[in-house]
């Protein structure tokens, strides 16, 4: 029986994540700014802030707990028509975390703590490469997300015994954002509410957990550490602040936090990459989005950049912007509001290495307004010791999310025509091809994959359309490829396979929705990740499931739209998995359930799976 004080403490972890559990959805994301908008412009408002009084963009740059407490005093005292709930929401969306969530997501509070904790020297991480890992993003730094036979230690055979092993749950967390990776039999994964956390692999026991400023929604990188003596290897990560952190892995201590963009809405999405000693940084933003549904904000001043740091004090080498013109402004609205141009080229995902060209190679997303830059919708190449750029090719012309906001535009609310918005979000595959030749393969939100020369300037080599209509594919996040085959997850609703060296269908799998969801979108826009013989997906319906990469039929499948009981204690629930892409080492696959985006069904589980003899 559980005892009593852990008893209580697992009553108010349940509870606590239940008063802050909301809609995890675009349309709450909407509120949210509405909320902001009717109790706070009228004195933060870009055009009319009194003298004193910061705007928006500034209050963006404070904690919540900063802004929750300046809700409560001073001028604020006056907003008796504004609830206390209310005032919680606007500091979240503000601030980029719930309110004082560290005070319920502490490992801490957790009953399972490891036997070896937190700052503990009997525990200290042994050589990550002597055992299976599965190491940010994509394995390694060609991103295909192929997890090689040796460090799987699951065959085709075995998949279709895999049973559930452990659930582990993220308290507070309302959407689940980041990717496990695993090292040395442990597993990091951060969540919406900034907390990262440090588990056993085999029992799902908790060794330490780190709180950052903001979420964290990024696979995490380790290494061995650099200019730290007592610290054998550190951890990367960023978080929706534009912070990025690097962090004892086994202590959980800070080493260092350093701030990549100053853009208030600048964000860390994609996982930065970890290459020798640098960190190569993917910064995007929310600016779009938070521009297209607001009546105040003047757009749009961000552009997507990669921002290369030293593994060791955090110290920026280099900074590329997408975008190399500053946006200026070049019209106003019909309320006052500034208008600014050229904008956009957010880098949603993890950065390619190419060690022999020395070149990092990145997908860019689409331009926020007109005039549109060539390097959006772009595959670049950027140089690894400069971030000077060896090449970009556009593979789709002309694409402005709110393409009625060009120059000198006076509408009320610019966005009266949606561009098509065919981002490139997942990171480009490198694979060397039997025949020798190498091939960079990017798939786009459209539904279209391109392959890409990357030893002759990125010419398109060939590229291949996977759904009827363009702009049903949503390949958001990625697929992943072996030697020969590329898979791809579509938002239409199946597992595609293509042929690298030609870019022809080889198989398409029809995948019928789970009738438990009750989510209005269906389909596979999650990453795919494939061992020999195998490969996984997660969908917007909750079901994890696995394929055979010879022919597409199903292998294995498990319905996560459920209620779990947890190792540690918290009340936890499967949901949607629309993002990260299910991640295999050492005989286990690790799954996230709860990601949603616009539409789906949210969940705070971590769920490991291992076969049964």
């Amino acid at each position: 029986m559980m005892p009593r004080k852990w008893l209580l403490i697992s009553v108010a972890l349940t509870m606590t994540t239940l008063l802050l559990a909301g809609k995890s959805t675009q349309a709450q994301g909407i509120a949210d700014l509405r909320l902001f908008e009717k109790s706070c412009t009228g004195c933060h408002g870009a055009a009319n802030a009194p003298p004193g009084a910061p705007d928006g963009l500034q209050l963006r740059k404070l904690t919540p707990e900063a802004v929750y407490a300046a809700l409560g005093k001073g001028a604020h005292a006056q907003m008796t028509d504004v609830s206390d709930d209310d005032k919680r929401m606007i500091a979240a969306y503000l601030g980029g975390r719930k309110v004082d969530v560290g005070k319920v997501t502490d490992a801490k509070l957790m009953p399972n703590q490891c036997p070896s904790n937190p700052g503990s020297s009997n525990a200290p991480l042994r050589d990550i490469a002597a055992s299976p890992s599965f190491n940010g993003w994509g394995v390694d730094g060609t991103n295909a997300r192929f997890q090689p036979a040796k460090a799987a230690r699951l065959s085709a055979e075995q998949v279709p015994k895999l049973k559930l092993k452990w659930a582990f749950g993220l308290p507070a967390a309302e959407i689940m954002w980041g990717q496990p990776t695993i090292a040395d039999g442990k597993v990091f994964i951060g969540a919406d509410t900034g907390a990262v956390y440090s588990i056993d692999a085999a029992s799902g026991c908790v060794h330490w957990s780190f709180q950052a400023d903001a979420g964290v929604r990024n696979a995490i990188d380790i290494a061995p550490a650099k200019g730290a003596a007592a610290t054998k290897y550190a951890i990367y990560f960023g978080d929706v602040k534009a912070n990025v952190y690097a962090v004892d892995a086994a202590t959980g201590k800070q080493l260092w936090k350093v701030k990549v963009d100053d853009q208030p809405v600048a964000r860390i999405t994609g996982s930065p990459t970890l290459y020798e000693d640098r960190l190569y940084v993917p910064v995007s933003s929310t600016e779009e989005r938070a521009a297209g549904y607001s009546n105040t904000y003047p757009c749009c001043t961000f552009r997507g950049s990669v921002v290369a740091l030293d593994t060791g004090t955090g110290k920026r080498v280099w900074k590329t912007y997408i975008i190399s013109e500053t946006p200026k402004v070049v019209g106003k609205t019909s309320k006052g509001i500034q208008i600014f141009a050229p904008s956009g080229g957010a880098v949603w995902d993890s950065p390619t290495i190419d060690a022999k060209n020395h070149a990092l190679y990145i997908g860019t997303g689409d331009a926020y307004n007109h005039p549109v830059p060539k390097t959006t919708d772009a595959v670049m190449a950027l140089d690894m010791s400069t971030g000077k750029v060896l090449w970009s090719v556009q593979d789709t012309e002309n694409d402005a999310w709110l393409s009625g906001c060009g120059p000198q535009a006076t509408s009320e609310n610019c966005p009266k025509d949606i561009g098509p918005d065919y981002d490139f979000g997942a990171s480009p595959i490198l694979r060397m091809l039997p025949n020798g030749r190498r091939i960079l393969v990017a798939a786009q939100k459209s539904g279209m994959v391109w392959a890409h020369d990357p030893d002759k300037q990125g010419a398109v080599v060939w590229n291949t359309q996977l759904v009827d209509k363009l702009a049903l594919g949503m390949m958001t996040f990625g697929g992943a490829a072996d030697d020969q085959t590329a898979y791809f997850g579509l938002r239409t609703g199946g597992i595609a396979a293509v042929e690298l060296a030609t870019g022809k269908k080889k198989w398409f799998t029809p995948i019928d929705q789970n009738p438990q969801s009750q989510a209005p979108r269906n389909g596979e826009t999650g990453a795919t990740t494939v061992i020999p013989g195998v490969v996984f997906s997660g969908g917007w319906d909750g079901t994890v499931r696995a394929f055979s990469t010879d022919d597409g039929h199903p292998l294995w499948q498990f319905n996560t739209l459920q209620d779990f009981k947890t190792v540690n204690g918290v009340a936890a629930k499967g949901g949607s998995m629309g993002a990260p892409g299910p991640v295999i080492a050492g005989g286990m696959v690790f799954v996230g359930s709860g990601y949603v985006f616009g539409a789906g069904i949210p969940g705070n589980v971590l769920l490991a799976f291992a076969p049964e003899p």
